[in-house]
């Protein structure tokens, strides 16, 4: 950055636009920050509408996280939305957020539940100066929120955020970072079933499918539920949160659902009539048995595969999770998707049916002497991290250490964090 640059920096007072010039063209960029989610609720709205972003960074998913974990854990949000200073325009929004404690870490708003975490961007918004700008723009905002008691932060922990937005390069890749220990995958989706189901598995792992969706069928009849009422709803997902628990202690992990507020807002995405319209939970029921269950979120013609479990009892011998996924792909394609997003972890499963990856890269880094001994440790960790989650060996050794370690620690829980 150059000495005329910083010296312009240092002069904004908090509640002035910052204005810059980039190459050729000039911008003028506005930036406002909103502790309020209320206060900027229309603006983000609006925007979310016309801006590229995932899922994760729409108004609903958030507020919800925020009021029924971000509250219970005083969660500061910090939503920067910097404006066009020439018509007003949003030309991005950052949902932020400070998480409070000894070492006051700057995040993504709804980190833990957001599979990708990024901006929204207006369209264009890459191949503009302001995108040239960025890593000024943010150093503004960064300075800006630490002039606000409560947005005061020693570490800034950015993690999951995906390279592109729809076609956009990620501007926040920009600060730097490295590659999350793990990537993303997902499936481009024909517009018939049995053409893509042909040409991702061969005939004989087709025989397989059929011939275990047979055995199945010795248990009664298999079908696949979507249930509609609150009541049914809220049943199907606490028997997935239970599934969920086995599975997470089996492999040594702490149980997310088990958090204060963590039932609480995923019951409330699927029964509250203002978000049920982007959130698909069904069942795949095997007589009287809830064989596997998964909760999905669908925006924008892509279907996001975020949670599944599946029964441990004799049925899982068949296999009932991977019919069960069989049966959101075909539902994906009946729907118009024309993407099955398997968002964040490189299970060997989803290169069955992936033919996309996606990288995700995290950004860390201290601000205050607090943060330099977590951020020194989280950055010497996340090499090792993603050594061992990317070789199949060493992941399931790890694995079964983790779970023989925590089953000896008796009334183990999960910490909240972002």
């Amino acid at each position: 950055m150059s000495e005329t640059l910083q010296m312009l920096l240092e002069e904004q007072a908090i509640d002035r636009p910052l204005r810059l010039s980039a190459g050729r063209t000039a911008s003028a960029v506005e930036l406002a920050i909103y502790d309020d989610l209320a206060a900027v609720e229309d603006t983000w709205r609006r925007f979310e509408a016309i801006a590229d972003c995932t899922v994760f960074q729409t108004f609903d998913w958030l507020a919800a996280w925020q009021r029924h974990i971000g509250q219970r854990h005083n969660v500061a949000p910090a939503i920067v939305v910097g404006r066009h200073g020439r018509n007003g325009e949003p030309m991005f929004l950052l949902p932020l957020a400070v998480w409070p404690g000894l070492v006051r870490q700057l995040s993504w708003l709804g980190a833990d539940l957001c599979d990708y975490n990024a901006p929204l961007l207006a369209a264009g918004f890459s191949d503009s100066a302001a995108a040239d700008d960025f890593p000024a723009l943010w150093g503004e905002t960064c300075k800006m929120l630490q002039q606000r008691p409560r947005h005061r932060h020693d570490l800034i922990v950015l993690a999951k955020m995906p390279e592109k937005l729809d076609l956009q390069v990620n501007p926040m890749l920009m600060l730097g970072g490295a590659l999350n220990p793990s990537g993303a995958h997902f499936a481009t989706l024909s517009e018939d079933w049995d053409p893509f189901y042909q040409a991702k598995c061969s005939r004989a792992t087709r025989h397989g499918d059929r011939a275990k969706r047979r055995r199945l069928g010795q248990f009664g009849e298999v079908k696949l539920v979507t249930p509609r009422q609150p009541g049914e709803l809220s049943t199907t997902l606490e028997t997935l949160f239970a599934q969920k628990a086995k599975a997470f202690a089996r492999m040594g992990i702490p149980d997310i659902f088990s958090r204060a507020g963590y039932r609480e807002f995923f019951i409330d995405m699927a029964v509250n009539p203002a978000t049920r319209g982007m959130v698909h939970v069904s069942r795949l029921d095997v007589g009287g048995i809830p064989a596997a269950i998964n909760f999905g979120l669908i925006f924008r013609s892509t279907y996001y595969h975020l949670v599944a479990g599946y029964d441990d009892g004799e049925v899982s011998r068949f296999g009932p999770g991977a019919a069960h996924l069989r049966e959101l792909l075909r539902h994906a394609i009946d729907i118009g998707c024309r993407r099955f997003d398997f968002t964040i972890g490189d299970e060997p499963y989803k290169a069955r049916w992936s033919d996309k990856t996606l990288k995700l890269y995290d950004y860390t880094r201290a601000v205050s002497a607090r943060g330099w001994a977590r951020a020194a440790v989280m950055l010497a960790c996340r090499p090792l991290k993603r050594a061992i989650k990317q070789d199949a060996r060493l992941w399931n050794f790890f694995t079964r250490l983790r779970s023989a370690i925590r089953s000896r620690v008796p009334g183990h829980r999960a910490k909240p964090g972002p």
